[in-house]
């Protein structure tokens, strides 16, 4: 016989109900920020300078970033530990300092040398802390110590104090990234079949749309150039040079290749060199010819699918994914698929409150880098001591984090990502913490995206979403539904490879 009490315990509980919220921001915690600062890994400056030893060009390098715990700077310039209580009567913001290893580096470039400066360890900014997180001085707390901390021992966590204030991140419900949906668009009165693709990288998202026209002529088109490339030529600009290679990247069956011969047959150019050109007239026009082809390569391996990377040997990889993406688009033509549903949520991906505190402390830091490269060539024009500890404004990181927090008004052109936590009873204080809204503009009917959809059942509660506008397009999980945060995809290829796994190229 079933113990519904054990059951009942073991899901309707505190830990439960923000658990997503506190896991991500964990996740950020423990190894998202080193990762922002790690794409950094080095600040660049325009110093040019001279000493005894020969001329120089300086630049900073990143190393470990650390975390401190909740704390307020006094009016007499001390640092006290800080509780949530306290920042909820003081309108403090519980925010712990954030600390950074930074090296000044000569590079003797006549001498070939380089010289590095002592490590130091840098105030960097405040970051905001969400109660409850690792981070946070109640972590770990027993009930009664909770209770002597002035916390409710019931209360879930999962949200900030911004000026007293308690906010929290709205979970965001989009469509994955890096998947291929393939569809059919309405154009000159007719569907053409098209097959797209949200390609992300470190905040980054480029939406890539491979598409075949009323001649059966596959089209590209993708971020910073103007209209559509034919497939062919783009595929021989990423190095699939022969009629065979180009054929085998898209498919070996018979009913696909005929599709294909006509595109080869209609194909612009013959060769890589060419169409690169072909590429560099479009998208500089009027440039030389040296400068066309520099741009060219640059958007080729900037623009394109930059999820797989953005070095000239990652080319190869791009041409095999676009070929899948032509495959999809003939399999659709054919009949042998059908158009994806956009509203399954297996096509669905949601940004949790961690991703979201990534890309703005990646964009924040991004502005504190540019801060710290004026700040050193001030000094060296002035003729001074270059240290890095004085080179950094602190408020510069900390007011970016701040102010989204505060507004709601976040990185992207987003709006109502951060809102006053609802504190009308428990139940609204439990609802708003697993609420999840989704991009879609609340103007537009949008009917299919408003409906159920089965795939929601068990993870989606199918009552519980406000009349009007809003209808549909904000949800709230069910009470029972548990959100994994992700892994990194790179460790588990490279453990694949070892076990001997080989990854698959159409014509090998």
């Amino acid at each position: 016989m079933i113990d519904r009490g054990a059951l009942a315990a073991a899901y309707f509980t505190r830990e439960k109900v923000s658990k997503h919220h506190i896991d991500s921001c964990n996740k950020l915690l423990d190894g998202g920020l080193q990762r922002v600062i790690d794409e950094e890994s080095v600040i660049s400056t325009d110093i040019d300078d001279v000493d005894h030893r020969g001329k120089y060009k300086v630049h900073v390098r990143l190393g470990k970033v650390r975390v401190g715990p909740p704390t307020v700077k006094e009016a007499n310039g001390s640092r006290e530990n800080l509780f949530p209580l306290d920042a909820r009567l003081r309108n403090l913001t519980y925010s712990a300092p954030l600390y950074l290893k930074m090296a000044i580096v000569k590079d003797y470039y006549e001498l070939g040398e380089r010289e590095e400066g002592k490590e130091q360890e840098a105030l960097i900014g405040e970051l905001p802390i969400m109660v409850r997180s690792a981070g946070c001085s109640l972590h770990k707390m027993g009930d009664g110590d909770l209770v002597k901390a002035g916390e409710d021992p019931l209360d879930p966590g999962g949200y900030f104090i911004i000026n007293g204030t308690e906010r929290v991140v709205m979970t965001l419900e989009d469509l994955a990234p890096n998947k291929i949906l393939v569809e059919y668009n309405e154009r000159y009165g007719e569907p053409i079949e098209v097959a797209k693709v949200f390609s992300q990288r470190r905040g980054y998202r480029a939406l890539v749309i491979v598409e075949k026209n009323r001649e059966s002529i596959l089209e590209v088109s993708f971020p910073s150039v103007s209209g559509r490339l034919n497939f062919v030529m783009l595929q021989r600009a990423l190095g699939l040079e022969s009629d065979e290679e180009i054929l085998h990247s898209v498919s070996r069956r018979p009913e696909i290749e005929k599709f294909m011969l006509e595109n080869l047959e209609q194909a612009e150019v013959s060769s890589t060199e060419d169409a690169i050109m072909k590429i560099g007239k479009r998208v500089a026009a009027g440039q030389t010819k040296d400068y066309q082809k520099r741009r060219a390569n640059y958007v080729i391996d900037r623009y394109l699918l930059p999820h797989l990377g953005i070095e000239e040997g990652d080319r190869l990889a791009k041409a095999h994914f676009l070929g899948d993406m032509a495959e999809t688009v003939f399999e659709l033509a054919l009949g042998v698929r059908n158009a994806d549903d956009k509203d399954h949520y297996a096509n669905k991906r949601l940004k949790l409150c961690g991703d979201l505190i990534e890309d703005l402390f990646r964009v924040s830091f991004n502005r504190l880098t540019r801060d710290i490269k004026y700040q050193l060539e001030r000094s060296a024009m002035r003729h001074r001591e270059l240290n890095v500890t004085t080179a950094v404004r602190a408020d510069v990181l900390t007011d970016r984090l701040l102010h989204p927090l505060a507004t709601g008004n976040w990185v992207g052109g987003r709006t109502g990502v951060s809102q006053l936590l609802d504190r009308t009873d428990f139940a609204a204080t439990l609802s708003h913490l697993r609420r999840v809204i989704s991009p879609l503009s609340r103007t537009q009917p949008h009917f299919e995206a408003r409906d159920l959809h089965p795939t929601q059942w068990g993870r989606i509660c199918p009552t519980e979403t406000p009349e009007g506008p809003n209808c549909g397009l904000v949800k709230n999980f069910s009470q029972m539904a548990e959100l994994s945060t992700g892994e990194e995809g790179a460790p588990l290829k490279a453990l694949l490879y070892q076990a001997g796994v080989k990854p698959f190229r159409r014509g090998h």
